[in-house]
């Protein structure tokens, strides 16, 4: 179906107590009879979902509130989120990313990022006497809890998940010695297990949704005992934006994908959507990375953009699109999102004890 854009996300540094609605700009979207009349038959097919999940989110806004109450710095553990322009965003508000523990003054705060960290990371930053915010999603930390849970009963993990990736690492180390990442669906064909009736598979949560099926389908295959995690661990955001570029892709000549080359989730989006029957499809950072070159012959744009994005990029990728011809835009929309985490608990403490309220886009703070 289509419709008005409704709840987009907000730029990483607009106001916190900014409401939802404020921040949503729709200027950019054209009337029925417009489109009817618009560009020769041009048009900008837009996904939503789109942009911004519930954990990235609450991760941007535990930095910025971080900032507000402690002032800078504020010491992040690696990206926040995999998006370039919120890192250098917080980074000129005063956050200072770091790689890892080791690098912060020892009793300064710490944030850990969306991506979540590992026990080990969590040690290091103990007895440096860090004053640790965990802004990892809670989603992510579901599957942490699920990696010790089997653990404890002695079970073989497959990780499905990208070796090196933040998310990955931190899942892993929670039990490194029960754990074995499948890197693809091809890993699945040579990998050797210990107890084949013992075994159990968990994943990254922005993974391509259909690669990793076909992982667990190969998987099966070889072992017919092997467990499924209790509750779906790809997160609703990233299952969501991949059925939208789905519904859009058979009918694009061209899919623009807004997210960052190390953001998993927008770089399976431009996966999928060629798989979908997309002619053709590029990921960008930011609209100052199209290329004039992609649009011979092109009348149908599709454009989504992954779940680290502020709204602020597509607005520009839009602008960009209409400068080019193509004014008519028709939002299709999949699925409606209303799900939102509150603040860090020690956060949420500090901004309590400091008679702070407010601080979220449409969610109060929440008292402890």
């Amino acid at each position: 179906m289509t419709q008005s854009v409704t709840g987009a996300a907000t730029e990483a540094q607009a106001p916190a107590d900014e409401s939802a609605d404020d921040c949503n700009d729709t200027s950019l979207l054209s009337t029925p009879a417009q489109r009817a009349a618009w560009d020769g038959g041009k048009r900008v097919l837009l996904a939503a979902p789109r942009g911004y999940c519930a954990g990235v989110d609450r991760a941007v806004i535990a930095v910025e509130k971080a900032l507000d109450l402690y002032g800078a710095p504020v010491y992040v553990r690696k990206e926040i989120v995999h998006n370039k322009h919120v890192v250098k965003t917080l980074q000129a508000r005063g956050a200072v990313f770091v790689d890892e523990t080791d690098a912060v003054p020892e009793g300064e705060h710490l944030v850990f990022s969306a991506h979540g960290v590992s026990p080990a990371v969590r040690a290091a930053a103990e007895a440096r006497s860090l004053q640790t915010i965990d802004a990892t999603c809670p989603l992510v930390t579901k599957v942490h809890k699920e990696a010790v849970r089997f653990a404890k009963q002695d079970a073989e993990i497959l990780l499905i998940g990208h070796t090196g990736h933040e998310e990955v690492e931190g899942t892993a180390g929670e039990a490194p010695e029960h754990i074995t990442i499948v890197d693809n669906p091809d890993v699945a064909d040579r990998i050797e297990v210990k107890d084949p009736d013992n075994l159990v598979w968990l994943s990254q949560t922005t993974l391509s949704v259909d690669e990793t099926m076909e992982t667990v389908r190969r998987l099966r295959q070889r072992f017919p005992n092997l467990q499924d995690p209790p509750s779906e661990d790809i997160c609703y955001a990233t299952s969501n934006r991949q059925v939208a570029i789905k519904k859009i892709a058979p009918e694009a000549d061209l899919v623009i994908v807004v997210g960052s080359a190390n953001s998993s989730n927008s770089v399976r989006l431009a996966e999928v959507a060629l798989d979908a029957g997309a002619r053709a499809a590029h990921r960008v950072d930011n609209a100052g990375e199209i290329d004039d070159a992609w649009f011979a012959g092109v009348t149908t744009v599709g454009l989504t953009s992954g779940a680290s994005v502020p709204e602020v990029l597509v607005d520009e990728v839009l602008a960009h699109l209409r400068e080019r011809g193509y004014g008519a835009v028709e939002e299709v929309t999949t699925a409606m999102e209303d799900l939102q985490f509150a603040l860090p608990t020690d956060l949420r403490r500090d901004l309590k004890a400091a008679n702070v309220t407010g601080g979220r886009r449409t969610l109060p703070v929440t008292p402890v």
